[in-house]
């Protein structure tokens, strides 16, 4: 067998079937695309269903790949065996309908014997027991002895899924030797030991399974074949896992060095060091293709993968955030062949970091808590955590679910998951009700006209914001009538209408229906299923009447508004795109005539200077004046122009594709300026973090940005004023009043300290003593934070061995200090826990380390209170 690392196994492979007249395809991103049936491509085949089943043409008959790949369902297998692992990279080649079985197997056994060399002998292969076709030509073509193939059952050789394309399947086979053996006479394939590795599995895709179980022969049969690369570079370099092989082992030397730990000398850290080089690939390549970390989805998979990497290397006692340094290590080692990794290096680092750090600011206090869970449980002998303190670890500190369910894995415990869904269903519920009943109101509204209507509104706004048509029902006070009279409030359907129904983010329009009988205001308008318009009208005077010819007209100086902002937000989509990175996505918008709101995907805010950017390329491509063009293609045609859908939207067979100049494509449905010179201009109010890797943009167009420079300019002549100085002068007179404001507030803080500390000695006198240690609990007011901690250093500094809590309060704001010297935390003494329960008096809370720790509060009027509770916490913690 050749020796051979994991790059050259890739080009070997890949350049073997190009010879065989195969299409070589680039890896497809980890992210799937217009497949909501999976999280993440977890096999080769994964990103290529739609040429097996037929809904593509593929661009060749025969492809060949080598598939970057994520399995989320061994996480927590990871690490703990030789053999899991998230991300790895799938080698395969595919027959849509042209070749089959012969040459699928003649072409591996070539590859594995000629091209690996390895040897005829140490290669076995399995079939499904029914398939003697796959049988004879390994025994019969191949020369394959019947003693080295391995029949077996469905389980194990035949892929099939509910209904679909299915058949059997023919593995491969690579014989370790007898010191691989588990010692039974019948060991061979199949067998649980390590002796027989398979390596590639053949799929035969030859039947279509119908919903009764019947298999019916495809006329076009297709193969799909997948070869791990990792595990066939392990198997080639004699490997016992995939840990020990090039490039991958460079991670695993990385994290020896950084943590000082030694590979192989403890099964505990081992596993840690697994995790973190098996995880650090994973997150690279998944962020590299634009996930980004958040609580659902692929994004949780990602945060999960951050910091179970991120725990284990504080179980190496590594105490820097590290993850986000090491990303250059696999970039360097795998840009070659995914040059992506180079050209958003500082991208994936930065989205790394900050998870990181904001994992950092949760993991030591939920750790705390959690090992005095453990504690408990292991003093009453108990082995399962109450669901609803771990849902408190969750809900108040942050602090994972499926963290806690590993680490207390570890110490032998489990916990009480029901009891925690049901506290997160009670948590559900009450969000529910701080919303309000508000939004159901408006479904049941729906629903109801739903049953009524029976006819749908043919939209032609478009292109006319005037014109004739007929009522054919009127809805009042959710029943169907004859007439709305002067002064009544209904709905009315049309047969056409100008009027755009709010849908896709962008308002309804407003305006009249009249005839000669009568007048309405149009106050909204909705979409509703099956593109019904609901025109929400009171009228003004006279009456309406059904299947009454009208007149129906948009406010034009609204609907012009609401046009403007809508191409803005298209421009805005993709200048995000371009200042910040590709990941960016739409995740919600809000299309008014008053003002635009664009909800995104995106890890962190956003710097001044990138918003700045941002701003001036929408700008810039208003000025360009670019001509907004609508276009109507198929949905496949849009996207092969590049146009940006929705993920979660759903599209018909015909869309409509907004195409501004060469700088912006995207389907929608909504209403568009005819050039971008008609919008005026743009401006950026706010940017705001709205949910965990969700932000938010509002902005300005047109008229809006007028009136917002002439507020901006009265603004700053008031301000001037204010300052007793001129416009231009402004920025100088803060800086001066600044600095002289901060002099003043150091002069002030001096004094403060001064007399704190002419008050030390008093508070050292007021120290008492529990089971033999000095304690000091007193309150201090007229002092923040900073000066409460500096005043614990200082009589600490005096007295040498002390306990000290310290309290303040201010405006309802109360602020407490706890800090121990050294020897009495190894008494026993936990600063985190005491401040804590302190804290909890004023309604508040904190925690921290055993030696320093600090809390929050609200009522000021129980300090004193809460610091009479010092004296039986520190009762209760000493060890005597």
């Amino acid at each position: 067998m050749k020796k051979l690392g994991l790059h050259q196994l890739r080009k070997m492979f890949l350049e073997f079937f190009q010879e065989k007249g195969h299409l070589a395809a680039k890896s497809f991103p980890l992210v799937p695309k217009d497949d909501k049936s999976l999280l993440l491509i977890n096999a080769g085949m994964a990103p290529l269903k739609p040429y097996f089943s037929g809904a593509k043409e593929p661009p060749r008959k025969r492809m060949t790949t080598c598939q970057k790949c994520v399995r989320t369902g061994d996480i927590d297998n990871v690490g703990k065996t030789d053999r899991h692992a998230t991300f790895f990279e799938m080698l395969g080649n595919f027959s849509f309908g042209d070749y089959f079985k012969i040459e699928a197997i003649r072409w591996a056994w070539e590859f594995m014997t000629e091209r690996m060399e390895v040897s005829k002998e140490d290669l076995w292969v399995s079939v499904y027991k029914d398939d003697e076709e796959a049988y004879k030509i390994w025994n019969e073509q191949i020369g394959v002895p019947s003693k080295r193939i391995v029949k077996l059952g469905k389980e194990d050789n035949f892929w099939e899924l509910e209904t679909g394309p299915c058949g059997p399947c023919s593995e491969i086979y690579i014989d370790r030797g007898e010191e691989y053996t588990c010692g039974s006479p019948t060991c061979k394939p199949g067998c649980e030991c390590d002796r027989y590795v398979e390596v590639w599995n053949l799929v035969f895709t030859q039947f279509e399974k119908d919903d009764r179980g019947n298999y019916t022969p495809l006329p076009n049969p297709n193969i799909d074949t997948g070869m791990g690369l990792e595990r066939l570079a392990a198997v080639m370099n004699g490997a016992d896992n995939i840990f020990e092989i090039e490039p991958i082992s460079t991670i695993l030397n990385e994290v020896e060095k950084l943590s000082g730990v030694k590979y192989g000398e403890s099964k505990k850290d081992d596993m840690s060091i697994r995790v973190i080089t098996d995880h650090l690939r994973a997150i690279t390549f998944l962020v590299s293709d634009g996930v980004i970390p958040s609580n659902e989805g692929r994004g949780y998979v990602l945060r999960r993968l951050i910091r179970r990497a991120s725990r284990h290397g504080k179980l190496l006692g590594i105490k820097d955030n590290f993850l986000y340094n090491m990303v250059k290590l696999v970039i360097d080692n795998w840009k070659e062949e995914y040059q992506e990794l180079e050209e958003r290096e500082v991208q994936i680092s930065k989205i790394i970091k900050i998870e990181e750090e904001k994992f950092e600011e949760t993991i030591d206090q939920g750790l705390n808590i959690l090992k005095e869970y453990i504690k408990e449980l292991t003093d009453k002998k108990l082995d399962k955590l109450d669901g609803i303190k771990a849902f408190k670890l969750y809900d108040t500190y942050g602090f994972p679910l499926d963290l806690t369910k590993e680490i207390l894995e570890e110490e032998g415990l489990s916990i009480d998951e029901s009891a925690f869904n049901e506290e997160m269903e009670k948590q559900r519920d009450r969000a529910r009700k701080a919303r309000g009943d508000s939004d159901d109101n408006g479904w049941k509204i729906e629903e109801n006209l739903s049953s009524i209507i029976g006819t749908e509104t043919y939209f032609k706004g478009y292109d006319k914001l005037s014109l004739e048509t007929e009522t054919l029902m009127i809805i009042k006070e959710n029943e169907v009538s004859e007439e709305l009279k002067e002064g009544e409030e209904g709905i009315i359907i049309l047969k056409e209408t100008p009027f755009y129904g709010e849908s896709g983010g962008q308002i309804g329009d407003h305006g009249i229906v009249y005839n000669n009988c009568g007048k309405g205001i149009v106050k909204d308008t909705k979409k509703i299923s099956d593109d019904k318009i609901l025109h929400f009208v009171v009228m003004k005077n006279g009456k309406i009447g059904n299947n009454e010819k009208v007149v129906a007209s948009v406010d034009n100086k609204k609907r012009y508004s609401i046009a403007r902002n809508h191409s803005a937000t298209h421009l805005l989509h993709k200048a995000l795109k371009e200042v910040i990175g590709e990941h960016v996505n739409q995740a919600g918008s809000l299309v008014t005539d008053e003002r635009l709101r664009f909800d995104f995907t995106h890890f962190q805010g956003l710097e001044i200077k990138e918003i700045e950017q941002i701003e001036k390329i929408v700008n810039d491509k208003i000025f360009e004046s670019l001509e907004v063009l609508v276009l109507e293609k198929t949905l496949e045609e849009a996207k092969e122009m590049g146009a940006t859908a929705l993920f979660d939207e759903k599209y018909g067979d015909k869309v409509r594709t907004i195409k501004i100049g060469d700088f912006s494509m995207e389907l929608c449905g909504g209403t568009h300026v005819n050039n971008t010179s008609e919008i005026g201009m743009f401006k950026i109010l706010s940017e705001s973090g709205i949910a965990s890797g969700i932000r938010r943009i509002e902005a300005i167009t047109g008229y809006k940005v007028y009136e917002y420079i002439n507020d901006m300019e009265n603004k700053a002549l008031q301000l001037a004023e204010l300052l007793k100085t001129n416009r231009e002068n402004i920025v100088s007179r803060a800086k001066t009043l600044n600095q002289e404001n901060k002099t003043l507030e150091k002069e002030i803080e001096r004094l403060k300290m001064k007399l704190a500390s002419s008050k030390t000695q008093d508070i050292i006198d007021s120290a008492y003593e529990v089971k033999g240690i000095k304690v000091i609990a007193n309150r201090v007011d007229g002092m923040d934070i900073n000066g409460l901690r500096q005043l614990g250093d200082q009589i600490k500094d005096k007295m040498g061995s002390v306990l000290i809590v310290l309290g303040t309060g201010k405006d309802n704001k109360v602020n407490f200090i706890a800090t121990a010297t050294q020897d009495l935390v190894k008494q026993g003494i936990h600063c985190g826990n005491i401040v804590r329960e302190v804290a909890k008096v004023t309604h508040g809370g904190g925690g921290g380390r055993p030696n320093m720790a600090q809390a929050g509060g609200k009522d000021s009027s129980k300090i004193d209170e809460a610091l009479s509770k010092v004296k039986g916490l520190v009762n209760n913690q000493l060890k005597i």
